[in-house]
């Protein structure tokens, strides 16, 4: 048992490196590329940080541990809007734009209701492509949406992550690295992720197996916490600085890829076996908490102390249900 415990831990660090540098390695070809900062922002960076959940999601669902695959993906899109935002409240106050909500809030908190039916129906290759679909409609609009309102703003935050060193980098500054180390760094990264979420996941299942638990709780307590935890130190960091936009815009950005990209990668990957299918409860709280992270945000375009200690009440309150998965 604690060996399953330190190898799952292994896999969880190896993960959250990995995929710092997966992201940033691949960001850092297409700026050298000439690719727009736009495409960059939402595509590269913000499909990429939600890497972890669905490769974990879809090495799961692989090995035939499709309870661990939809458990991830549910209790983190759970985790993004209650424990991560209510504690990024809490360091201060978080304002949005309107534009915001009306439109990448608006499209995630649909691509979560769509995952709902999609899960609730059962995720199989069929479903894997209506979600699929989805999500390539998604990236259009985010794309469309970003060159015609916050093309700026959004390019800006490119130029400043590719910029940035990873968690554990190489000292030197990116200006100085040959044009060749960055696709090295990518592949590694991908390897890196790809080895973690083995780790992790056959290691969690075994932890199920001996505590006589179901999959879909070790999913949406060990294996979603631990996949959270990059999104949880980014926008601690971001709200620190005042980047309250960022920091909405990634957690939503995060269901939305979680929902619709991890929720097609599990369907592709579990085929035509039969589909595991959470509870109707824990699929309402995901779109409930969704639901109501947006319109406490909608309400006066912030959220304050108060409103993130509701956010975080509704995680602890949520506990009970998710233990009895």
């Amino acid at each position: 048992m604690v060996v399953d415990w330190v190898l799952a831990a292994v896999g969880l660090v190896l993960l959250t490196f990995a995929a710092d540098h997966l992201v940033l390695g691949s960001s850092r070809i297409a700026g050298r590329l000439r690719i727009s900062s736009v495409v960059v922002g939402v595509v590269v960076i913000g499909l990429g940080t939600s890497a972890p959940e669905f490769l974990v999601s879809g090495v799961a669902a692989a090995r035939g541990d499709s309870g661990v695959a939809i458990g991830n993906i549910v209790g983190s899109n759970i985790l993004n809007l209650t424990l991560i935002l209510g504690v990024a409240s809490l360091v201060s106050a978080i304002r949005v734009s309107s534009s915001v909500i009306r439109r990448e809030v608006r499209l995630a908190v649909v691509a979560v209701v769509l995952f709902a039916i999609a899960a609730w129906i059962g995720l199989t290759v069929w479903t894997g492509i209506g979600l699929a679909m989805a999500a390539l409609v998604a990236l259009w609009l985010l794309v469309w949406w970003a060159r015609h309102g916050r093309n700026q703003e959004l390019g800006d935050d490119a130029t400043t992550f590719t910029e940035s060193p990873a968690v554990v980098d190489v000292p030197v500054s990116p200006s100085r690295l040959p044009t060749w180390f960055e696709p090295i760094r990518a592949l590694l990264g991908l390897a890196g992720v790809l080895c973690g979420a083995q780790l992790l996941v056959a290691n969690a299942s075994s932890i199920a197996m001996r505590l006589g638990v179901s999959q879909i709780v070790i999913g949406l307590t060990i294996v979603a916490l631990g996949t959270s935890m990059p999104e949880l130190v980014t926008t601690i960091a971001a709200q620190r600085r005042g980047e309250s936009d960022l920091v909405v815009g990634n957690l939503f950005g995060s269901n939305l890829f979680n929902s619709l990209a991890g929720g097609a990668v599990i369907g592709f990957a579990t085929g035509t076996a039969a589909p595991t299918r959470p509870g109707p409860e824990l699929l309402a709280v995901m779109v409930l908490t969704g639901v109501l992270a947006w319109a406490l945000l909608r309400r006066g375009l912030r959220l304050t102390r108060v409103e993130g200690a509701v956010l975080l009440a509704v995680c602890v309150l949520s506990l009970p249900l998710v233990l009895t998965a």
